[in-house]
């Protein structure tokens, strides 16, 4: 770990003091242990680093699955006056908009019991993944524009899925401001003939059970039983979000020496939010936000299909229905208390989700009372979590809460330690049918590449910061 001096300020929390050109404190919200094994991880010197941007607000932010990204960490919060603030595709992430969706089933676990093999092979023939993966939808240049100005609105419309849908999607699975003219050609290419694939790395689309319930009465307003059956989506926006990003950092980066203040590390290259550049970028961003909303969309209305076939049931007896679908990578203008008063920002979430809390006027009418739904995968040996928004993360963390477990094992590390291992047979043997494109992508995935997900998400209960309701257990998985 870097040099600097963090102090616990309590159990879940650590502040970095504002030093040199830092305009505010860094506050990593972490448990002792999970510090402790961050190791030689210089993701608090990242912390410190987004700290130095103009008009940030409070605090620069990371959530306890923190682990080192590109510029920003990941599991890095941080939020910008729109007056002089800035815009940095580094603390939205090359995959712009990668996030989960919860579909849950009126499935009981005996329901599926002796039949995952099954389940699991149609989902890996059926659900494109992979590096490069292409689906069977061909999109003209008009129609993928559509895509990219509407979102899982494009999607419903045409016939992936229902209106009821959107009503539990993040945003209503379409952000405003898209501007399809301002994404490259290249990145149009890539996106093309992606839509409906899962992806590589560590995306996936994974069977779950409900296996413990803490709060009986927010997972009752989530549709949520023990022994039930749900389905986990895990994927982005693919090459054209990658493209994206690509494309505004290379142009950002030459626009260092204007910019007027020192950066700290040339991946924190920005543009002023009212510049010419800053509102190009956060239109092209949220051309790709909404591609991966659509995206989800499309793969979620295809394991439906998939699930009807398979088991042969009516869509009406299998009852899938999408509890709820939130955004991990994204810059968002919102309004949040600061300072006693309802102020708008932009709020950077890099590897963190949205944690909104009850009452909140962005929240469907069926979780008005219980909070937003938060959604916390862990790694594909343990299963994932559901958590609710809460007024102290409004508060304190620009109502925002951890993504997931967080890497503790770099790819390379990961695929260093699985030489020699079968892990498809070790999780086999944990009870978790898994199958996956890629050779090395099991490795690369291992349970043991990741931080402990009851240890991060206890962090943020404890913290406030969000309310553990239920935990899911892995049955079955496909992945990249």
């Amino acid at each position: 770990m870097s040099e600097l001096k963090l102090q616990k300020m309590d159990e879940n929390r650590w502040l970095i003091p504002a030093a040199g050109g830092m305009r505010v404190p860094g506050m990593v919200y972490s448990s002792e242990r999970l510090m402790k094994e961050m190791g030689r991880d210089e993701s608090p010197k990242q912390v410190a680093n987004v700290a130095h941007l103009p008009g940030i607000l409070k605090y620069s932010l990371a959530m306890p699955d923190m682990h080192w990204g590109y510029g920003f960490p990941i599991g890095g919060v941080a939020a910008f006056d729109l007056n002089d603030g800035v815009i940095s595709p580094g603390g939205v992430g090359y995959d712009i908009n990668c996030g989960c969706r919860l579909v849950a089933t009126k499935l009981r676990v005996e329901d599926i019991r002796g039949r995952m093999e099954e389940i699991v092979t149609a989902l890996y023939r059926d659900i494109p993944s992979g590096v490069g993966s292409r689906g069977p939808l061909k999109l003209s240049l008009s129609e993928e524009k559509k895509v990219l100005h509407d979102g899982s609105r494009w999607a419903v419309k045409a016939g992936f899925g229902t209106a009821s849908d959107l009503d539990t999607t993040e945003d209503g699975g379409r952000m405003e401001g898209g501007d399809p003219d301002l994404v490259s050609q290249r990145a149009l290419e890539r996106g093309r003939e992606q839509l409906g694939t899962l992806g590589s790395g560590n995306h996936f689309l994974e069977i779950e059970v409900v296996d413990e319930i803490f709060d009986e009465a927010i997972a009752a307003a989530f549709g949520l039983q023990k022994d039930q059956v749900a389905v986990m989506i895990h994927s982005g926006s693919r090459g054209l979000g990658y493209q994206v990003c690509d494309d505004y950092l290379a142009r950002l980066v030459k626009l260092i020496p204007k910019l007027g203040f020192p950066l700290p590390d040339r991946q924190l290259a920005c543009a002023f939010l009212d510049s010419r550049e800053g509102k190009e970028y956060f239109a092209a961003m949220a051309c790709a936000a909404n591609y991966a909303w659509a995206n989800r969309q499309v793969l979620m209305h295809w394991t439906r299909e998939v699930f009807e076939r398979t088991l042969r049931r009516s869509p009406a007896d299998l009852g899938m229905r999408l509890v709820y679908d939130v955004c991990h990578n994204i810059a968002k203008f919102e309004t949040l208390p600061l300072g006693g008063k309802q102020v708008k920002v932009c709020v950077h979430r890099k590897g963190a989700t949205r944690s909104f809390p009850p009452g909140h006027p962005s929240l469907p009418d069926i979780y008005r009372t219980s909070g937003q739904p938060v959604l916390i995968p862990g790694d594909m040996g343990t299963g994932s979590y559901v958590l609710a928004g809460t007024e102290k993360a409004f508060q304190e963390t620009f109502g925002s809460t951890c993504h997931g477990a967080g890497r503790v094992m770099s790819r390379s590390q990961a695929m260093k330690a699985g030489r020699g291992r079968s892990i498809r047979r070790e999780m086999s043997d944990r009870g978790v049918i898994v199958m996956a494109a890629g050779r090395g992508t099991l490795s690369e995935e291992m349970p043991e590449a990741y931080k402990n997900i009851h240890e991060v998400v206890n962090v943020c209960h404890e913290a406030g910061i969000s309310r553990k309701v239920a935990r899911l257990k892995a049955l079955g998985c496909i992945k990249g």
